[in-house]
Parts: C-alpha cells; structure tokens; sequence
C-alpha cells in the first residue's frame, strides 16, 4: 500500500484538442476491489483552471483512496485549443464534451473500476455535471458545490446586483465580438471578474476579493465578450430529474453569482437521492478556511459511501 498521492500529467483528446489532465492515483486500496479503484473526474468553474485551487480536493480524496483526474477545458490553462476558437472561450456545450472526453479515458485507465466514476463540479461547472450525468447514466455519483444551475437565474441576478445598464453594455461588448467572431477578426475581449461597475461576467461586490482569492499566478483574466450570450441558456435544473445517481448538493447559502434557489430545485427535482450541506457563506468562501474542511469532508464522506463496491 501507497499513502503518499502520486501525480501524474496525462493527455486526453477532445474532439480532436489535447485536454492536459492531473491524475492523482489512489493513496490506499481501503476502496479497491478486483475491478479497480473509484475515480472522481473534476475541472473548474467559469474561467478558471484546475491550478485554482482544485489540488486540496484532489488531495482530499486520493487520500480517501480515489483515483482522480483533474482537467482543463479546450482553450484554458495548460490543454489545447482548436483551430479558429478563441483562447479562454467559456461554453458550457464544450466544457460538458470535455468532461465526457475525460470520463471515457478514465474508465478505459488500468487499475480504474469502469463502474465507478464519479463526477465533480463547482461553480459553473457544479451545473455541468448534473447535466453530464443526466446524458451519461454510467456516472456513478455527482458532488456539486455553489453551482450555476440556472444560468437565466443567473442573468437576472446580474440585473438586481448590477442594474439594468450595466446588462445591456455588458450584452453590447457581447455582440460586438460575436460579430468580429463572425468575421474572422481578433476576439474583443472583457474581463472574468472585476469590481463593481467593472466591465466583466462577474462583478458582484464579492467578485474581485473571492474570485481573486482562490486563482493561482497564471490566471487570465479575460474572455472572449461573446461567451455572455449562451449563459442564459446553460439550464442544468431542467436535466436533474434525469440524474438518478446519488448527489451531493453544496450550498453556498449567501452566493451572489449562483443563484441557491436554483440549487434547491436540483434537490427536490432530481431522479436519484440526494444530500445536500448548507453553508451560510457566499459563492467564493466556500473554497477556503472553515468551510472548506467542512465541505471536503462531508464530500470524502459521501463519495467513499457512494463508490463503495
């Protein structure tokens, strides 16, 4: 037995783009059987990277006896980018092909069980995965924390916290790149996240502080302006009655940028059961202190249940 966490780097294709995956190999057999080991497949949220501060949960559970495998989406951090798309592109029908990319490699890994993969989302990829997981019933069971599960929600959050000016220049800056993307030009691009009254996807007054807090040295924070216009179609809560593995629903209770009551309706709507941790905090605390080692471990306490053989 090996309680150290080895890390290895990995390539996985995506529609024919390199993704660059981290693969934490279990740090005990403890969930092992002749089949292989449970494995969690986890990537980011809106904009980020797996160096934002995805490598203490991976630690967590490859300690836990998890194999896992954290990715960067087609055109983000350290993964490829196709021929004519721009860098730094956020799509939600791309990232969930990425996801479904890399769970294939995981089942085809020696030592992993095909059976028992798990998927993991936060934040915009929180909605991800419920809609992964809807697609694919092989998924054996989804964590989702501070989860973007209604992305008109979302917009209509932006208008209580921003104004309805601050929507319509931000849907301007949108379709202005759409048109250069149209036209073959250099992207026009805005910035992640800014403070409020910024030009950005998100500037709620804990935007710049949280966001800022939990990214690593080489975040970019810019996008092309055009990837505004499908949020609004990104609705994971109309997938979740399809969901009929067990999940974990994490709930920032105070999230300024994911709207909770969304998340509630993925619990009371979802197909399969469902366990949900409250945290009376907002959309980025839930990444550190306190907090984050209560929600890891009801996370570790979960998936050990869920993978089980």
């Amino acid at each position: 037995m090996h309680t150290h966490r080895v890390r290895t780097d990995e390539t996985v294709d995506s529609s024919g783009t390199p993704l660059a995956v981290w693969h934490y190999e279990a740090g005990s057999d403890t969930l092992a059987t002749a089949a292989g080991r449970p494995c969690v497949v986890m990537a980011h949220g809106f904009g980020a990277t797996r160096a934002d501060h995805l490598a203490p949960y991976a630690e967590r559970f490859a300690a836990a006896g998890l194999d896992v495998m954290v990715f960067d989406y087609r055109g983000f951090g350290d993964s490829g980018t196709e021929s004519g798309v721009p860098r730094q592109l956020v799509d939600h029908r791309r990232h969930r092909a990425d996801y479904h990319a890399v769970l294939a490699h995981a089942r085809s890994t020696p030592g992993v069980d095909p059976d028992r993969v798990a998927v993991w989302g936060s934040s915009y990829s929180g909605g991800h995965v419920v809609a992964v997981a809807a697609q694919d019933p092989r998924v054996a069971a989804v964590v989702s924390q501070g989860a973007a599960m209604d992305g008109a929600a979302a917009v209509l959050q932006i208008l209580s916290y921003a104004g309805p000016l601050a929507l319509v220049r931000l849907s301007g800056h949108a379709l202005l790149d759409a048109a250069r993307g149209v036209l073959r030009r250099s992207p026009h691009e805005i910035a992640i996240y800014a403070a409020p009254g910024g030009v950005a996807a998100m500037t709620s007054p804990d935007s710049e502080s949280g966001y800022g807090g939990i990214v690593g040295p080489d975040f970019v924070n810019r996008m092309p302006a055009r990837a505004v216009l499908p949020i609004a179609l990104n609705r994971p809560v109309r997938l979740a009655p399809r969901v009929r593995v067990p999940m974990l629903l994490v709930v920032a209770g105070r999230d300024s940028v994911a709207p909770p009551s969304a998340v509630e309706k993925v619990a009371r709507t979802a197909g399969g059961p469902v366990r949900t941790e409250r945290f009376e905090v907002g959309h980025f605390e839930i990444y550190l202190g306190e907090v984050f080692e209560r929600s890891v471990a009801a996370q570790v306490e979960f998936l050990t249940e869920a993978l089980q053989a």
